[in-house]
């Protein structure tokens, strides 16, 4: 009997079940911005209980039984504004819905807050490593991703690499300095609205504008007709940097005559960020016009200032942060009890564009570009050195007025003074009660000595760097065919860099004498011997002036081959550098060869990139990349002291490096995964630093120039990210980064000094003393940690609400090792020989590096939008490093002490004198935004 009923109702349902078999709902999903198809995307029918991810081709497909009539289909992904789409399902009929596109979720995304840690750290080298946090933000690699929000706090450095190492360019033109190589990011701070149209090549491979770094090349598009149009308002909150944020801007998409603009304002303000006494004073201004000429041809101007002033924090000896803690900062103090901070950078240099675009036919393109920047930035400190001319030689000068200053610490007073211990108690209970700079007293000894006649003993002065740059560039794109494409491009760029010390603040004085009060002559102590014995004002020129010229001419070409099978493509790059040094003062100290302009420096470069990918299936992909490239030392590493001189790197030549990746990636709808190993190998880096050292040939001290060259390092890792959707709204993901990157030989070290007699008796001829080898092979590179680990999820509500969080754990950091007490100077003494005392045992152990203890920080992030008639308001929160994590973000070893005796009798104390200095990372902080677009 049943099995008659069962027969019975599966021939009265068959023509039912047919029917329904042909009824189909299929279609694709696209990016708004680059067209291309949007894997993972959640597409539901609402009220059915029917979903389903999209492909790794963006499709999707609802077929069987479908209920008929009037729906509403829903289209959501994590980053992006879900849409919803109303359809007609009929019977035995196949609907097709392709190409729906979704836009970009910026203002509830953790983009505009990797963009702020940009601006504020990557240009500054405020935790000892470099930043590469903006360098990733235009990727949706969940490893690159997860690096850029929750590791750039702890100064983390994509394989070891600094941001030289990368490139930015905005509409085609590279922003990178030439001075060293680094983008400069407050030159554009503040305008993230408007910058957010952007392309990344990660890794090794070439863009289509030029040939690339070695971590990836970013390029930002902010053409007047291709941002989305419409205004947007955003107000945010941190206790990072900035207290206060407001960007407005507007773009009016092409108009009906060809027409397009975009305007932008920006200000950000704070009395203090995170550590004590760091103003933040900017503001932000950007426009772009564009002319569409004919259906072929496109003018576009770009204009961008974004002036800024930021106080900068010290770091610190461990003595100091066990005293004060870590927002403590040592470069501010009160004056008429209003906080004032001696170390401002200021930045302030438009840039300035002219793009054109013609599109010669539907498959060859030619974008030629002119840019030029030009402005100042400059670093404020104080000189203490202010003296008066006393029978023809100069006599005075003041103490050194930081409150961190080792003799102004309780262990200076522990060590020299150990039978008189009140005193370093009197001296610890003054640090802790105020320990700021006393403003006050320098106002006072000023109008003192000026009350006699004298001049100013202490003055606020500024380092500044007066930049004009020209870049021109013509870029080509074409399809050869369907399957080869082309680019190519020719790019010339011509720096005039005018670099002088001035003036800003006499603090109470009239004058200041202009001379090195460290001289041993009086001739050697004129800066400059044209204008002996110069009495500069406030707003004047003083101690140095030179000019530094760059001019660098490259050409690339990139081909790329698509098969169905196989991606690949090859690149070269062929580059000829000139340096020059002017100098403008005659200085004392080296008179024969300070003024006037320097010998040309020529460089010739070279670079070869090839790479592919293997696609063994949909979801299998295998990826290669590799790169040898020879390229011009920084200006920054090739002169040794151009403040005073046209010394350069003895034999100087062009660095060197060699590159490798491969990957192994898995794409579905469930599970994105990428596995890759990489190498690394750089030769013949050079490297130069400014310090005071004591035991310098025995016991001898100077401020010496220390230059290291031929410096040669390997760098190796594992990169790993996972990320899968567990439901349509609850995502998780992994990250883990494994690294080893260190020294690889025993580079050489030199010194220089002015040539006195001090210079000479510490073994100096003509201010130049060669040390040999420094034994570096084996330490680790100070670059932040070699390993890193990640755990997160994220829920994503189909109400446009979002949370998430992180558990990051960081490890395997280094401190920053000094060269020259790892080199023939720490064993010998004044004759040559090694140090009668010196115990190899105990010299190891004190040479030992510090590796930093490991540290867990958690992230975490929310957000909700509301769509009200046409305008979408957003809400977007993070908070990190809940737990308040106290960490080291980067630090170095003091060279004061050079010798081995120096060295142990320093680190037998309980709080050694001449400690390493240590960067803190922050503690818990937040960063609030509210946007309205429309």
């Amino acid at each position: 009997m049943m099995y008659k009923i069962l027969l019975i109702l599966t021939i009265g349902l068959c023509p039912l079940l047919l029917a329904s078999q042909t009824t189909q709902v299929s279609g694709s999903v696209r990016d708004a911005a680059s067209f291309k198809p949007l894997p993972g995307v959640t597409v539901s029918i609402e009220g059915t209980g029917l979903s389903q991810f999209t492909t790794v081709l963006g499709t999707f497909q609802f077929e069987g039984y479908l209920p008929l009539g009037e729906h509403i289909v829903k289209v959501f992904k994590s980053g992006y504004y879900p849409k919803r789409f109303p359809i007609v399902i009929q019977e035995d009929k196949i609907l097709m819905i392709n190409d729906m596109t979704l836009d970009r979720d910026f203002e509830n995304s953790q983009d505009d807050f990797i963009i702020t840690l940009t601006d504020d750290e990557l240009d500054e080298a405020v935790g000892g490593a470099d930043n590469i946090s903006g360098l990733l933000l235009a990727s949706q690699d969940v490893f690159q991703r997860t690096a850029a929000f929750d590791f750039s706090q702890a100064f983390f450095s994509l394989r070891g690499m600094s941001s030289e190492n990368s490139k930015v360019l905005i509409n085609g033109i590279e922003m990178n300095k030439q001075f060293n190589g680094k983008p400069q990011w407050s030159n554009w701070g503040g305008l993230n609205p408007v910058l957010r149209n952007q392309e990344l090549n990660p890794g090794l491979v070439p863009a289509d504008y030029n040939f690339g770094g070695i971590i990836g090349t970013t390029h930002i598009n902010v053409r007047a007709s291709e941002a989305r149009s419409g205004n947007n308002f955003t107000y945010s909150s941190s206790n990072r940097s900035y207290s206060n944020r407001l960007m407005a801007s507007h773009a009016s998409g092409m108009l009906p005559k060809g027409w397009a603009y975009t305007l932008a304002l920006g200000r950000r303000w704070g009395n203090s960020g995170f550590q004590e006494g760091t103003l933040y004073d900017a503001n932000s201004f950007f426009v772009a016009l564009e002319k569409k000429l004919n259906p072929k041809h496109s003018l576009n101007f770009t204009g961008i200032y974004a002036p800024n002033n930021r106080g900068k924090s010290a770091p610190n000896t461990q003595e100091v942060y066990d005293l004060k803690g870590i927002k403590y900062n040592a470069y501010l103090g009160y004056q008429n009890g209003e906080k004032r901070n001696a170390r401002i950078k200021s930045v302030e240099e438009p840039v300035l564009m002219l793009n054109h675009y013609w599109d010669i036919n539907a498959k060859t393109h030619l974008n030629t570009n002119v840019g030029y920047q030009f402005g100042t930035f400059s670093n404020s400190r104080l000189n203490y050195q202010g003296t008066d001319l006393v029978n023809g030689f100069p006599e005075g000068g003041g103490t050194n007025p930081s409150p961190t200053y080792y003799q102004k610490l309780p262990s200076y007073f522990e060590r020299n003074d150990p039978e008189n211990l009140g005193n370093a108690y009197l001296v610890l209970e003054a640090f802790l009660d105020d320990g700021q700079l006393d403003w006050n007293r320098l106002y006072e000894a000023n109008i003192a000595n000026s009350a006699s006649g004298g001049n100013s003993i202490y003055a606020l002065y500024a380092d500044v760097v007066n930049d004009k740059q020209l870049t021109i560039n013509s870029i080509l794109k074409t399809e050869i065919n369907t399957h080869i494409s082309l680019n190519a491009a020719i790019n010339y760029r011509q720096l005039d860099s005018q670099n002088y010390a001035q003036i800003l603040d006499l603090l109470g004085g009239s004058s200041f004498l202009d001379i090195d009060g460290f001289a041993s002559t009086i001739n050697e102590a004129q800066n400059d011997l044209l204008n002996p014995n110069r009495l500069v004002q406030e707003g004047d020129r003083f101690n140095y002036h030179y000019k530094l010229n760059a001019e660098t001419w490259d050409a690339f070409v990139k081909t790329e081959f698509k098969f169905s099978k196989v991606d690949f493509y090859t690149s070269g790059q062929i580059s000829f550098t000139q340096y020059q040094r002017t100098g403008f003062y005659q200085n004392g100290g080296f008179p024969e060869n300070s003024l006037g302009p320097g010998n040309k420096l020529k460089f010739l470069g070279f670079g070869v990139k090839a790479g592919g990918n293997y696609k063994l299936s949909g979801k299998h992909i295998f990826n290669m990349n590799a790169g040898l490239m020879s390229r011009a030392p920084s200006l920054q590493n090739t002169y040794t002291n151009a403040r005073e001189n046209n010394n350069t790197v003895p034999v100087i030549s062009p660095e060197k490096i060699l590159a490798t990746d491969l990957s192994y990636i898995f794409r579905s709808s469930l599970l994105k995964a990428r596995l890759t190993g990489y190498y690394i190998s750089t030769r013949n880096e050079n490297h130069i630093s400014f310090f005071f050292a004591d035991g310098i040939g025995g016991d001898n001290t100077a401020f010496v120039q220390e230059i290291l060259q031929g410096i040669n390092t390997n760098r190796f890792g594992l990169e790993l990210g996972l990320q899968t959707q567990i439901t349509s709204t609850l995502s998780l993901k992994g990250v883990a980064a494994l690294g080893d990157f260190s020294y690889a030989n025993n580079p050489h070290l030199y010194l220089t000094t002015e040539a006195n007699q001090n210079a000479e008796e510490a073994g100096f001829v003509d201010g130049f003393k060669d040390f040999g080898n420094s034994y570096l092979k084996g330490y680790k590179l100070a670059v932040g940690p070699q390993r890193a680990f990640s755990l997160g999820f994220e829920y994503r509500d189909p109400e446009y609400w979002f949370v998430g969080a992180t558990a990051n754990w960081l490890s395997h950091a280094y401190i920053n090792v000094s060269p020259l007490t790892r080199s023939s100077n720490f064993n010998t003494d004044f004759d040559g020989r090694v140090f009668n005392d010196y115990d190899e045992n105990l010299a190891k152990q004190l040479l030992e590096q510090e590796q930093f203890e490991g540290y867990m920080l958690v992230n975490m992030i929310a957000g909700k939008s509301y769509k009200i008639g046409d305008k979408y308001l957003s809400f977007f929160a993070s908070i990190n490093n809940v737990l308040n994590q106290i960490f080291k973000s980067g630090g170095f070893e003091q060279a004061r002490n050079a010798n081995y005796r120096q060295l142990r009798d320093d680190q037998a104390l309980d709080k050694p004198i001449f400690g390493p200095k240590y960067w803190y990372g922050r503690g818990t902080s937040y960063f609030l935004n509210v946007s309205l677009r429309f």
